[in-house]
């Protein structure tokens, strides 16, 4: 096979990219996924339900074998890999993700050229979010109205009862209930923004960019359930890559230009096995050297996070189980030293998972907005089926560290606030941790023993905290974290999780940076006929739920590609 733009990658970013760049009938487009295929009329129905609880636990939707370890090595020597979620389907994130459609602060993209990634201001990326979007709910000059993508806020027949409490509590304690999550930056309290088609249903780009329309073109291929096993070149130059099909069997796909737009996680990967990367890594497992770039696979960031949950009495629980969960989420400043406005965000949950207990918690799910902690990762073996080895090393900068106790704390204070007396019962700290995960995959056995305990819990009355300290925080409790810094500090380091928004493994940067990997416009540094396109290009995390922000770098890198940039 071969073509004029093989992209390499069908999620977010590579549904973008394949239906850009297939507008022009004179260019050939082959799109590769790795996971299966997502189309009209061909999606299941937990990708199809505006409440996303189960989709992203099913492991046929994700990379099953890909884990991380969380914490800093420093601190949390005992730490153990985690399953880490990331999208194996054709739309990718946009397909499982909790359909928050927000975009982040204008000075993240101002930051990002100040870092050296020229031209990628708020001033060159506002006009791109622009045409992305059909906001059914605001206009103005910050919105858009004709995009792909439909975004909306929940109703108020919508929300929940203790979503709209927390929101009117925070606003008494001096947190405003503002109107538009993307409108102007402030902090606040705000119906989320999430990008819910007018049937209500999800809207992966793998439906709103790859339209029946789009697939008939006959320029454009797509390949599902085939894997990139490694690039191929000719001297510098990409000239096109090795593919696996599902059943085993390999082949070569040659292409002027190759674009990768894998994740953070599978694009610097893929770049590693092909020979671009540390030189003396690749040696180590015998990958010839093609370009020597210390910057592949560093710079790894993400948004750490930890929850205050409550368990939620009759009155205060989601009526409609197909809702959409993250109805709301409250914006703040943590005023340390040197942090940007809005660098706080907690999702306001309705409920805290699609299981009987889930139904029945509540939670307000906090992350570190601008986060300064970096990880890295790096191969394990050549071989394409091994997983690279991915550490985060959240809360290495201790910035973060004081943030998330903050957040904490802060989350207790309202959670116990009188204002919410009636549609909160006991209170207790909770993080997404590998037991959680492991107690939420479906299954009968799962499903017996989270609906015998979700019945003891309703049923307990006094006894309930006691309960849950015993059975859910094991043993921990929300006044010994309060009153001990030391159990907090632990806590917090213990239990950090991440929101699945891995970013920065491939950053933009100029030429005479040893650690960046592409230009501004994504070309791979040292070599020719290839570039990446997707969250891997962030130099600086934005404060924003990532999906957004990566539509928008595909949306420019093909726009890029188009001008012959």
């Amino acid at each position: 096979m071969n073509t004029d733009i093989l992209i390499l990658g069908g999620g977010s970013a590579g549904c973008v990219l394949a239906a850009r760049l297939s507008e022009d009938p004179q260019r050939g487009v082959i799109l590769v996924e790795a996971g299966r295929n997502v189309s009209v009329g061909d999606i299941p129905p937990e990708v199809r339900a505006r409440y996303p609880g189960r989709a992203y636990l099913d492991s046929s939707n994700i990379w099953s074998r890909l884990t991380a370890l969380m914490g800093d090595a420093a601190r949390n020597a005992g730490r153990r890999p985690r399953r880490y979620e990331q999208a194996r389907i054709l739309g990718g994130g946009s397909a499982i993700n909790a359909l928050m459609a927000n975009r982040g602060a204008p000075g993240d993209y101002d930051e990002w050229e100040e870092l050296g990634a020229q031209g990628w201001n708020w001033e060159s990326c506002l006009p791109v979010f622009r045409t992305m979007e059909a906001d059914r709910d605001v206009d103005g000059p910050l919105h858009g109205d004709s995009g792909p993508l439909v975004l909306r806020r929940i109703s108020d027949a919508q929300i929940s009862p203790f979503v709209r409490r927390v929101m009117t509590t925070l606003d008494r304690r001096g947190h405003p209930i503002r109107p538009d999550q993307n409108g102007i930056w402030e902090d606040g309290t705000f119906r989320g923004v999430v990008a819910v088609d007018d049937h209500g249903e999800r809207q992966p780009t793998s439906l709103a960019y790859l339209t029946p329309e789009v697939r008939r073109r006959p320029n454009l291929t797509i390949l599902t359930d085939h894997a990139a096993t490694r690039l191929l070149f000719e001297g510098t130059r990409a000239v096109g890559a090795e593919v696996e099909a599902a059943g085993g069997r390999r082949f070569s796909i040659a292409a002027r230009q190759v674009v990768l737009a894998a994740g953070a996680i599978h694009s610097p990967a893929l770049l590693l096995r092909s020979g671009i990367g540390p030189a003396e890594d690749l040696r180590a497992l015998g990958i010839p050297v093609v370009c020597d770039r210390r910057g592949v696979g560093r710079n790894l960031m993400e948004h750490p996070s930890i929850a205050v949950a409550t368990w939620l009495p009759p009155r205060s629980r989601e009526r409609n189980l197909d809702e959409h969960h993250e109805q709301a989420i409250w914006r703040y400043s943590s005023g340390l030293p040197g942090t940007p406005a809005g660098d706080m965000h907690a999702a306001i949950l309705s409920r805290a998972g699609w299981h009987a207990v889930g139904q029945r918690t509540g939670s307000l799910f906090f992350w570190v907005n601008k986060s300064y902690s970096r990880g890295f990762l790096w191969l394990a073996s050549a071989d394409p089926r091994c997983e690279p080895e991915v550490d985060f090393r959240m809360l290495s900068d201790e910035r973060d560290l004081v943030r998330l106790k903050s957040a904490l704390r802060m989350g207790a204070q309202v959670l116990l606030d009188p204002g919410m007396d009636g549609f909160r019962d006991v209170v207790f700290p909770a993080s997404y941790t590998p037991r959680v995960a492991r107690i939420a995959v479906p299954g009968a056995w799962n499903a017996l023993q989270r609906g015998v305990l979700a019945g003891m819990l309703d049923r307990a009355g006094p006894l309930r905290a006691a309960l849950i300290h015993a059975v859910v925080t094991q043993g921990i409790t929300l006044s010994g974290l309060l009153a001990d810094d030391d159990a907090l500090t632990d806590f917090v380091r213990t239990n950090v999780g991440g929101t699945w928004h891995p970013s920065g493994t491939c950053r933009m940067g100029q030429a005479d940076d040893p650690l960046a990997v592409t230009s501004p416009t994504g070309a791979v540094l040292g070599v020719e006929g290839l570039r990446v396109a997707d969250a891997s290009l962030m130099p600086s995390i934005p404060r924003a739920n990532t999906n957004m922000p990566t539509v928008m770098i595909a949306e420019r890198i093909a726009a890029f590609i188009r001008e012959g940039r």
